[in-house]
């Protein structure tokens, strides 16, 4: 999938059949994110870990975990006991069941991802896609991601697997408030009329139409100030063009010197172009310089030759 990477690969085993895929987070938060700064001089805050013991910092490898029971009791637990804890095949999400989509409470979803094929040949992915969307149900599945086994269903969107994290019954809350008890049924007047506005109201569900207006009031202030060179705006600083070696510098120069010095003229378009490519310019002045010294050599070579 473009422009998205896979955060986990393995295969759902439905029955007998393997089925191998990729997995991609489905969605993304787009709130703008701020940093923590000095209020007097705009300086990031920074977080250390620090014992309370001893006071001082800690790594982060240095750092177990640690229980604490309601009668205060602490367990401090390392990696090798976590690694001794039963945990559902990594790299497997079998199928427990298939249940009806009615039955699972909107409450319990959690998070979501793309399951895309990884194979040359999908057709047990796509086996399975039509499957669940025949018999209108979705399947119940074990999901392991970061060391941690959830719950999640199954389904088809768009053609597409869709894998939904689920919380498990004992992390949702159970809900009792007094101020409903007691209180007298609405009367068929009232609800007449409650269901006419209901009506009035009503459509298809359609996502595009509705936008978070503070991100993007949020955003109209950011880029308002950034433009208007608000005080509130520290500018980043501009980049600067690469600087030519110091060495190189010298050396173009002292070679437009030794050419003005022996009679030669260099041409309008001498010095930019070797400003441009110094490293060639330095290379052509290497070899005139390597030519003379030969030159030089070879009549001291044939005196000392007639001697």
């Amino acid at each position: 999938m473009e422009n998205m990477r896979s955060i986990w690969k393995g295969s759902i085993a439905f029955g007998l059949v393997n089925v191998p895929v990729k997995v991609y987070t489905a969605t993304e938060d787009h709130d703008i994110r701020f940093h923590q700064v000095h209020a007097v001089d705009g300086g990031r805050i920074k977080y250390d870990r620090v014992c309370s013991v001893c006071g001082k910092s800690v790594q982060f490898a240095d750092i177990d975990k640690a229980y604490e029971s309601p009668d205060g009791d602490r367990v401090i637990l390392t990696d090798e006991d976590f690694s001794k804890l039963p945990a559902a095949e990594k790299h497997e999400i079998p199928v427990l069941q298939f249940v009806p989509v009615e039955q699972i409470d909107p409450i319990l979803y959690e998070k979501s991802y793309y399951l895309e094929p990884d194979s040359s040949t999908p057709k047990a992915y796509v086996l399975l896609a039509k499957t669940l969307e025949d018999v209108n149900r979705v399947a119940l599945v074990h999901f392991t991601l970061r060391q941690k086994t959830r719950l999640a269903a199954l389904r088809v969107l768009d053609g597409v697997l869709l894998l939904q994290t689920l919380l498990w019954p004992d992390e949702v809350r159970s809900v009792e408030f007094e101020s409903l008890d007691g209180v007298a049924a609405p009367k068929k007047q009232e609800l007449a009329m409650a269901e006419t506005l209901v009506d009035t109201m009503s459509d298809d569900f359609d996502p595009s139409l509705y936008t978070d207006e503070y991100q993007i009031e949020l955003k109209r202030l950011l880029d308002e100030a950034i433009a208007n060179g608000s005080s509130k705006v520290t500018r980043a600083p501009e980049e600067t063009a690469p600087e030519m070696d110091a060495e190189v510098v010298d050396l173009v120069a002292a070679l437009q010197r030794s050419l003005e010095a022996s009679g030669g003229k260099a041409s309008k378009s001498a010095t930019p172009a070797a400003e441009q490519n110094p490293a060639k310019a330095t290379s052509k002045a290497a070899a005139k310089k390597t030519t003379k010294k030969a030159a030089k050599k070879a009549p001291a070579k044939q005196a000392r030759k007639g001697a």
